[in-house]
């Protein structure tokens, strides 16, 4: 996997991944002049991403009725520099019939996040990872040791 990004001006690069061409860029605060989107935001949407593929994937081998899907990243920064994610939230948001298996959406979302989604484990290491479950507009509480599934 290769990815290359080359300076068009002020702080605006054209990144070349995969045949795509897209912007990313700054703030103007810090000389960019927000063309495109953040490197660290694109972290978070990388992470987005391959979870969400995993667990719609799994949860379509599953035979689950899902609906609506979304998965939302959130991502706190530390206040020195390199300014770093400390914690990153991913808040899947699923909704279909009542009688969906939870403890098979459980599941999906653990195998996404424990063994398929490599940028969860390329982040793991560094970054306290956390997850919050929401089904048909009802939020999922996890055990005491704050799990949603036994080991």
């Amino acid at each position: 996997m290769e990815v290359k990004a080359q300076w068009q001006d002020e702080m605006t690069f054209e990144v070349q991944q995969d045949g795509h061409k897209f912007l990313i860029d700054a703030v103007p605060e810090v000389g960019g002049s927000d063309q495109g989107p953040r490197p660290k935001g694109l972290l978070l949407s990388a992470l987005a991403g391959c979870t969400a593929m995993d667990v719609i994937s799994i949860l379509k081998k599953m035979r689950i009725p899902v609906e609506r899907f979304s998965v939302g990243v959130h991502g706190e920064l530390s206040s020195d520099h390199p300014k770093r994610f400390t914690t990153i939230t991913t808040h899947y948001t699923i909704e279909g019939p009542a009688d969906m298996s939870l403890k098979k959406i459980k599941r999906a979302i653990q195998l996404s996040e424990e063994v398929y989604c490599g940028v969860s484990a390329t982040l793991r290491p560094g970054v306290e990872l956390k997850t919050k479950i929401t089904i048909n507009q009802e939020e999922v509480e996890p055990n005491a040791a704050g799990k949603y599934l036994e080991d």
